[in-house]
């Protein structure tokens, strides 16, 4: 049987920084992963936005 363990990973959502501020409609956001015991802050991440077609800095919700 499967030991059952305290994961530290958790799910985090990521969102467009630029895109909110653009005033465009729609919303760019993305689900990863990110282990909580080695990055407490939060995520920063250059993503690829569709709607303003180009690479965004997105970061992590709560």
């Amino acid at each position: 049987m499967a030991k059952k363990s305290k994961d530290a990973r958790v799910q985090v959502i990521l969102e467009c920084t630029e895109h909110k501020n653009s005033g465009v409609p729609g919303t760019s956001r993305y689900i990863t992963t990110k282990n909580k015991k080695n990055t407490p802050d939060r995520m920063e991440l250059k993503k690829y936005n569709p709607i303003l077609r180009k690479m965004t800095i997105h970061k992590e919700t709560k």
